[in-house]
């Protein structure tokens, strides 16, 4: 059973930043892929935010490039996203992901919002 626990979502002011963590458990021995994904609104698609592969190749969605950083502490099983410069576009429900054994797994996902 493979679970994911994230953590961090908060309500920040534009300008501002914020670091969400997810933790996967479980048996798992070698995940492919980490990310986060985020939903801006009820109903509106899930988007790329954010993943790195087990070789530590990253990828950004166009809009949070040069503001989001992704990392992971392998040994730990978790990842990490740096939000920096949050815009209030940014609010959204933000979903970590992992693809493990031909299987994406996803988090329950933690808000975060950005308003004065």
């Amino acid at each position: 059973q493979v679970r994911l626990v994230e953590s961090g979502g908060d309500l920040v002011q534009p300008g501002g930043s914020l670091r969400l963590s997810c933790a996967a458990s479980g048996t798992i021995h070698s995940i492919n892929e980490m990310g986060w994904y985020r939903r801006q609104a009820p109903g509106k698609q899930r988007e790329l935010v954010a993943t790195i592969s087990s070789g530590g190749s990253t990828k950004l969605g166009d809009s949070v490039n040069g503001r989001f950083t992704i990392s992971t502490d392998n040994a730990k099983k978790t990842v990490y996203l740096e939000m920096e410069s949050l815009k209030p576009e940014d609010t959204a429900v933000y979903y970590c992901t992992i693809f493990y054994n031909y299987f994406r797994y996803w988090g329950q996902g933690t808000q975060v919002t950005v308003s004065s």
